[in-house]
């Protein structure tokens, strides 16, 4: 008995289109998800790696869907791998096969994957350069914000009441993270 046909397909915000990843291939399972390739912090790839048995084969369009970090690339073929799963780009026509040690297809991988990562941190720096333009014409107003003044100050109280920053967070519909940055905006 062969083993399945898994595939995985990602794109980096709500507003893109998954459709073009995998199109027209016979695929028994297939995981997607609408988030970044920064890290493997992402719900679905977890589940996909999860989910994944010996004898199947992951497939994926391209590299840098992924992962947009060698390492993480590395790991997360390495780690299907060593479940006895392949892993297949379709975009770069390669395959890696569990208990496979050509030294060629870990070249390419450790190369495209380089490339992946380079694109990532070109984009990273030209979105930060076109904010600071933005901030030297005056047009740049950042992220609205997610409480108000009110609200902040309702939970900078609660929070000094002593009610754990998690359910303050929780209850006002925000992160943790979120929070800490309003209360450091109160000190």
């Amino acid at each position: 008995m062969s083993g399945q046909l898994i595939g995985y397909r990602r794109v980096s915000s709500e507003g893109q289109n998954l459709d073009r990843q995998l199109d027209g291939l016979q695929l028994d399972q297939v995981f997607e998800e609408k988030i970044s390739g920064k890290d493997t912090n992402r719900p679905e790839l977890q589940r996909m790696v999860e989910y994944a048995r010996k004898g199947d084969t992951v497939v994926v369009h391209s590299l840098d869907r992924l992962g947009r970090s060698l390492l993480d690339l590395r790991k997360t073929v390495a780690e299907l791998n060593g479940k006895g799963v392949a892993v297949r780009f379709i975009k770069e026509g390669m395959e890696f096969d569990a208990g496979s040690d050509d030294p060629f297809k870990v070249l390419m991988l450790n190369m495209l994957g380089s490339f992946a990562e380079f694109e990532r941190s070109l984009i990273k720096s030209r979105q930060a350069e076109g904010i600071r333009l933005a901030k030297q014409k005056g047009v740049y107003k950042g992220r609205s914000k997610c409480l108000t003044a009110e609200q902040a100050e309702e939970a900078r109280a609660r929070v000094a009441a002593g009610v754990s920053k998690s359910r303050v967070a929780k209850d006002m519909g925000i992160t943790r993270q979120t929070l800490y940055k309003y209360l450091e905006d109160m000190e």
